[in-house]
């Protein structure tokens, strides 16, 4: 029963009042909340009629993160801080996920083994969910802390935060900015293309007698679209691009600028997918695991003698899930990580069977391992960057021969050719780069996809260590499989809950009072 206390007193601050004399109606227990510490103290815990009268000094349960027992419902003010807010969207998402998936009964174990969340931010988040969805505590019988939601928490949660609200407009706003950029970029191309080869003619229609210049300048009328003609030639299935986008999501002007610029990280998020794979092995298989599981999720050198005893690469675990190494019987170092021990869920973990093949077999359809992608130059088709190359080339080109026009003119130009030698530099580290960035990209993105495929062998190679382990390795796989513990909190192991007030649950005053003076003692 010590043991229970001091359990119970991770979660419950203790405080001493004299008793009050109960109410006549007594009020129902406050939704979990979040308060300051300028906020009232909690009220004192209170005995149903017929009940044996307490000692006339009393201790108070107050939930850690701040509720109350048998105060009014906290009601919402305007303009009043929604403590979801303060979290990263991504967190919150992530929290929000785990709950929604464990059915809206978790610890803080099982959200930071879902999500992969560092527990601090597990349980913070929680708490966060909890105080603006009117979710509710439940402690165990050996002390474990739950969260509870109820099933609308999401609507709730969306009728308090405006964040929430704005945010998809947000997002939406993002992408129509990024489509633009997208966009302009290519439009840039075709326009410089029209500038340049239009202001070429204009300067030799100029550099003619009037006659000539007067059928010249008929001709140019008539040929000053000639350009764009050019371009709708080079690319007659234009219009049907327009209506029509590809196979990749991507018509022509937005391949230009995938041409230059790439079409950004193909491993965005791979960090967030490293830590929740983390987290569902640990958590699936008791708690307790060895750096051999841990390898094909890290990154880690290949197999060798040199890095066989090296396990510094599972300090990064350890933290982030506040774990620890134990030493079994036979000597090999284990490492075990408690509060994923404990779950609200039901479903059954690994046995001990499931070592090598049998590891194989259970992991069929799913990761064994994290692979990242490589990156790739463009997404768009062969036809389309033949294109874009040769538009670019073109542009390139027309830059050079207007530059040296341009040098030749001894006479101040106007008009038309007067905006193109002001604009000229821009053309020119335009025409310049739309080459230069794409040549250094692929430079750059050899020595990145060769980094990427050395990392997921020496992964791959690790996750097949334990497809066929050595005597050693099964040895100790087995020693961490007896060790693992699974501990399931069912609802009939709840103890207290802050869901009601205390004068509805069945609980005798002299066991609480024994337990309150145990945690005196200790």
């Amino acid at each position: 029963m010590a043991a229970t206390a001091a359990s119970i007193s991770l979660s419950l601050h203790l405080r001493f009042r004299p008793p009050l004399p109960p109410p006549r109606n007594p009020p129902r227990h406050a939704p979990f909340s979040l308060l300051s510490p300028s906020l009232p103290a909690p009220c004192r815990l209170r005995v149903a009629p017929g009940r044996p009268s307490p000692s006339p000094w009393r201790p108070d349960v107050r939930a850690r993160a701040g509720s109350t027992i048998g105060a009014p419902p906290a009601l919402a003010r305007p303009g009043g801080a929604v403590e979801t807010d303060r979290l990263p969207s991504d967190v919150r998402d992530r929290a929000m996920e785990a709950v929604d998936h464990f059915g809206g009964r978790v610890t803080i174990g099982d959200v930071a083994s879902r999500a992969g969340l560092q527990l601090a931010q597990a349980e913070r988040a929680l708490q966060a969910l909890a105080a603006d969805t009117e979710g509710f505590l439940e402690v165990s019988e050996d002390g474990e802390v739950l969260y509870v939601f109820p099933k609308d928490y999401r609507a709730k949660l969306a009728g308090k935060s405006f964040r929430m609200r704005v945010e998809p407009l947000v997002d939406k706003a993002k992408q129509v900015g990024a489509y633009l950029v997208r966009v302009s970029f290519g439009t840039a191309l075709i326009a410089s293309i029209v500038l340049v080869y239009t202001t070429i003619i204009a300067i030799l229609s100029s550099s003619s007698d009037e006659d000539s210049r007067g059928r010249r300048r008929r001709s140019y009328g008539s040929t000053v679209i000639i350009p764009t003609d050019m371009f709708w030639y080079l690319d007659a299935d234009y219009y049907r691009r327009r209506r029509v986008e590809n196979e990749n999501g991507m018509n022509f002007i937005e391949s230009v600028f995938s041409f230059v610029f790439g079409d950004g990280d193909p491993n965005d998020g791979l960090e967030e997918k490293r830590w929740k794979m983390i987290g569902q092995y640990i958590s699936s298989n008791g708690g307790v695991v060895t750096a051999e599981e841990l390898a094909p999720f890290l990154d880690v050198p290949p197999p060798s003698e040199e890095s066989k005893d090296d396990e510094s690469f599972v300090l990064p675990v350890l933290l982030r899930f506040q774990g620890h190494p134990e030493i079994d019987e036979q000597g090999n170092i284990l490492y075990r990580f408690p509060s994923l021990q404990r779950t609200a869920s039901s479903k059954s973990g690994r046995s001990r069977e499931y070592v090598g093949t049998k590891w194989s077999a259970m992991f069929s359809g799913i990761e064994k391992y994290l692979e990242e992608k490589p990156w790739k130059f463009s997404k768009a088709n062969a036809s389309e960057k033949a294109l874009v190359a040769g538009l670019g080339g073109l542009n390139l080109f027309g830059v050079i021969i207007l530059g040296n026009l341009l040098k030749q003119m001894t006479v101040t130009p106007g008009g038309l050719i007067s905006f193109a030698a002001q604009l000229y530099p821009l053309l020119q580290i335009y025409a310049g780069s739309f080459f230069a960035i794409p040549l250094f990209r692929w430079f750059l993105l050899r020595k990145t996809n060769n980094d990427i495929r050395k990392r997921n062998k020496a992964r791959e190679q690790r996750a097949q260590e334990l497809v066929s382990p050595d005597s050693s390795l099964r040895r100790k796989l087995l020693s961490a499989r007896d060790m693992a513990e699974r501990k399931v909190i069912t609802p009939e192991e709840i103890v207290y809950t802050t869901e009601k007030d205390l004068l509805e649950q069945d609980y005798e005053v002299k066991e609480w009072e024994r337990r309150f003076k145990e945690l005196e003692s200790e």
